[in-house]
């Protein structure tokens, strides 16, 4: 890609930005939020078409022009989106070949044949469901094979893969790595962007980091000797000597509990998805919550929120030594809690929405008056935000679905800090967005606990819990299995009270 510069109104996304892929590596894109990552694929795979962009697109030795997606897929560039183009009510065998089915003589579907066809894509990529599987019933480790047989079927030659390992857990994101390996040992090039960086490291040959639209450098993993310190520094322009900021903290008394709560799993009678938790919360202090996936920390938050998730059976949540009776979402937000869910584009935003109507939208109230909003407080108020949180936009009538994944996660925080909550559940709140942005977000954390506010953070990331929180409680299987300070734990502790019941902890 030579000199690709693309803009938008009122910002030049990509400035004048070069790279070069070798055929048959394994080639990583790095970069903060917003640095224009996402972009540049969007163009070199066809979304923003020709002519919405100035460079030249050289494959194979040819300037390429690609109309839109079909035709830069003719040429074997295929793209798989953080947000996978999987239609959640088809079978696999249907999602593979959608838009590309084989067909018999007169045109008909050969379903037969795409079968056929699908078990062995989905042999390559080492997933052995029944192709007639529903995609809904995967996992997204799962799904992320089904894209890849996708690209397969199509004869792809450059992988594109954004953010690929972002929702997975570890095992799944090791197999992906693994089949990426695999494709390269087969002649397949990869473009992939990721925030993870120890996969970067591990994983490739060779690293183009981009800062504020622009290239910054290309890094040869061998001969350069690079290192997760040394990408940070191209991505940031700084060292990042610690990855969290010093704090302080300034812990008061317990004035949240949650006991004895039990909560039934929404389509399964018989399982519970919490089972007699207890914990607790003081004023200006930052709780981990740390759990494999599957264990029910988003299970016990969010029935916690306003019972937002499973069938309620028993417990109490006691606040500021009264018991509250909490049982919807806006029960929780009029007795001062907070939800950030780890599904930001799901739960978290609504995507037609601009900045500021984002910003207000969990407490209107603060400025309606007889039901009418007042939109020159509700454009001060987003402005104020936008500013405090650094978002990275021109406007706060913007819509949030153009930001980064960065800038929208402030946008969230945002919005949930409006409701001045005593107390603010974080559920994987640095999911997806790069090592500069998580710096600003847990300086926000910091913020909101020296307030005096109290915090309660779910990551799958155990050096992220360790280095942020006060102390950690971990789940097992709906079970808090243990409660520690955080500077008397570490990963090996936490994973073993993760993988094992409170009796055996105890023994």
């Amino acid at each position: 890609m030579r000199s690709i510069t693309k803009e938008f109104p009122g910002v030049k996304a990509l400035d004048d930005v070069s790279m070069q892929v070798r055929a048959g590596e394994v080639h990583a894109i790095c970069g903060e939020n917003g640095a224009g990552k996402s972009t540049l694929m969007k163009v070199l795979s066809g979304v923003y078409p020709y002519g919405s962009y100035s460079g030249d697109i050289v494959y194979q030795g040819d300037v390429m022009r690609f109309r839109d997606i079909r035709s830069s897929e003719s040429q074997g560039i295929v793209i798989i989106h953080q947000e996978l183009a999987l239609i959640p009510e088809l079978s696999i065998t249907e999602n593979i070949f959608l838009g590309n089915e084989p067909t018999k003589f007169g045109g008909a579907i050969d379903w037969r044949a795409a079968k056929t066809r699908a078990v062995d894509l989905l042999a390559r990529v080492g997933l052995g469901d029944d192709p007639d599987t529903a995609i809904k019933n995967l996992g997204v480790g799962k799904q992320q094979l089904v894209e890849i047989a996708k690209a397969l079927n199509k004869n792809v030659k450059l992988l594109i893969l954004d953010e690929p390992t972002a929702a997975l857990n570890e095992a799944d994101s090791q197999h992906l790595l693994d089949l990426i390996r695999g494709l390269k040992g087969r002649g397949i090039s990869s473009i992939m962007i990721s925030h993870k960086l120890n996969e970067i490291e591990a994983i490739a040959d060779s690293i183009t980091i981009i800062r504020d639209g622009k290239t910054i450098e290309t890094l040869d993993v061998k001969a350069d000797g690079v290192n997760e310190d040394r990408i940070i520094r191209g991505m940031v322009g700084r060292n990042l000597a610690s990855r969290f900021p010093d704090r302080t903290p300034k812990i008061g008394e317990v004035f949240f509990e949650v006991k004895d709560w039990w909560v039934r799993h929404p389509q399964t009678a018989e399982r519970f998805v919490c089972k007699g938790s207890n914990i607790s919360v003081r004023r200006g202090e930052i709780v981990g919550l740390a759990g494999l996936m599957g264990a029910g920390r988003t299970e016990l938050a969010m029935s916690i929120f306003g019972r937002s998730y499973g069938q309620f059976v028993s417990g109490q949540i006691i606040k500021d030594g009264e018991t509250v009776q909490i049982k919807n979402v806006s029960d929780a937000i009029g007795n001062g809690l907070a939800y950030v869910s780890e599904d930001r584009k799901v739960l978290g935003l609504n995507l037609l929405d601009d900045i500021k109507r984002s910003t207000v939208a969990a407490k209107l109230s603060k400025i309606s008056k007889a039901s009418v909003v007042n939109t020159y407080e509700e454009h001060s108020i987003a402005e104020e935000y936008r500013k405090s949180l650094r978002v990275k936009t021109p406007t706060v009538d913007e819509g949030v679905a153009k930001l980064s994944g960065g800038n929208q996660q402030k946008v969230v925080l945002a919005k949930w800090m409006f409701t001045d909550p005593d107390l603010l559940i974080l559920d994987e709140p640095t999911r997806g967005i790069d090592v500069g942005a998580k710096f600003e977000i847990y300086n926000i954390i910091n913020q909101l606990a020296a307030q005096g506010k109290g915090v309660i953070v779910i990551s799958s990331e155990l050096p992220e819990l360790l280095g942020l929180s006060d102390r950690i409680y971990t789940i097992f299987e709906g079970t808090v299995t243990n409660e520690m300070d955080a500077s008397e734990a570490d990963a090996e502790t936490l994973m073993r009270s993760m993988t094992s019941k409170k009796r055996e902890n105890a023994a």
